[in-house]
């Protein structure tokens, strides 16, 4: 382990962040990690790491580091303007710096959140497993808390690569976000309003970050007979819950258990999309059956396998 990174601006919410703890729910303590894991893995994959490696994840407007070690390192998700020494470098590549070079992220030109990795991955404490940051407890990343100027952060063991890597397409997010939905959990208690949810368009609100993303829209009203909210039971990641105003909240990564209906649940491979949506987007649902659903994931983990593939070959 080495010092790799001085934090000189941390932006206005950077955290270290890799592929979360899933396994202790039970105990109240929400997965966490990466919002977009498909910007997580590539970011480590480019640089040579395992795709869960930790990384950082910038919120809105990136990073400024100073480099302290030679070293790979790789930055993807929202497409910002990263420059190194003031000079404009890829992003979804791997860029070779140096010991005092200045690596800025920039703020996003197409997306919300930017993913920085380097060789080795960002060296914190594990706690449960991974080195994640759960805000809410400050638990995890560096010290549970946001990057904040003056940080040094260490990397893992590594090498430098062989070769540059670069991945030949990536994502574009824009303004417009369609995501995959399946009905239910509690779709019964909104017969009349599914219509209504699949057919109408959202906005992001302000209310938006890493638990979940409050939308405005037309009020889904519950049927008649349906209570105003129900026994709280474990979500997931994806699931759309209906508060008593009627006005959707689409579920991320740092929430165990919900007590409001929820109408629909989006799909695991279009959540990153959701990651990268910011407040004044626009947002519509597609309706998708279970065994539909399922197969799109089996295409998505075929996807991510060739990716994988490509950049270590």
């Amino acid at each position: 382990m080495s010092d790799v990174f001085g934090v000189i601006s941390p932006g206005p919410l950077t955290t270290v962040q890799d592929a979360g703890r899933p396994a202790f729910q039970h105990m109240g303590v929400p997965v966490s990690g990466a919002v977009d894991r498909y910007a997580l893995r590539v970011a480590n994959w480019l640089v040579g790491n395992a795709g869960g490696c930790a990384v950082l994840e910038a919120t809105l407007a990136g990073v400024r580091l100073e480099v302290l070690a030679e070293a790979d390192i790789a930055l993807t998700g929202a497409a910002s303007a990263l420059t190194v020494n003031g000079v404009r470098a890829p992003g979804w590549a791997s860029v070779r710096v140096r010991p005092g070079d200045v690596v800025d992220a920039g703020v996003p030109e197409d997306g919300c959140r930017s993913y920085l990795a380097v060789a080795g991955g960002i060296d914190v404490p594990p706690v449960m497993g991974s080195r994640a940051t759960y805000l809410g407890g400050r638990l995890g990343g560096f010290n549970g808390r946001a990057l904040e100027a003056g940080d040094v952060l260490r990397r893992g063991p590594a090498k430098l690569l062989d070769r540059p890597r670069c991945l030949p397409w990536f994502p574009l997010y824009g303004s417009t976000v369609v995501l995959r939905a399946v009905p239910g959990p509690q779709d019964g208690y909104f017969r009349s309003a599914l219509e209504t949810f699949f057919d109408s368009v959202f906005t992001v609100s302000a209310q938006a970050n890493r638990m979940g993303y409050r939308l405005e829209g037309p009020v889904l009203a519950r049927e008649p007979d349906a209570p105003a909210s129900i026994v709280s039971e474990p979500i997931v990641a994806g699931n759309v819950q209906v508060p008593a105003d009627g006005q959707a909240i689409i579920l991320l990564n740092e929430q165990t258990l919900g007590g409001y209906a929820k109408i629909a649940t989006v799909i695991t491979p279009d959540l990153f999309k959701v990651a990268q949506a910011k407040p004044g987007d626009t947002v519509r649902f597609l309706p998708v059956t279970v065994a539909e659903a399922g197969a799109v994931a089996r295409q998505w983990a075929a996807f991510l396998s060739e990716v994988q593939a490509l950049l270590a070959g």
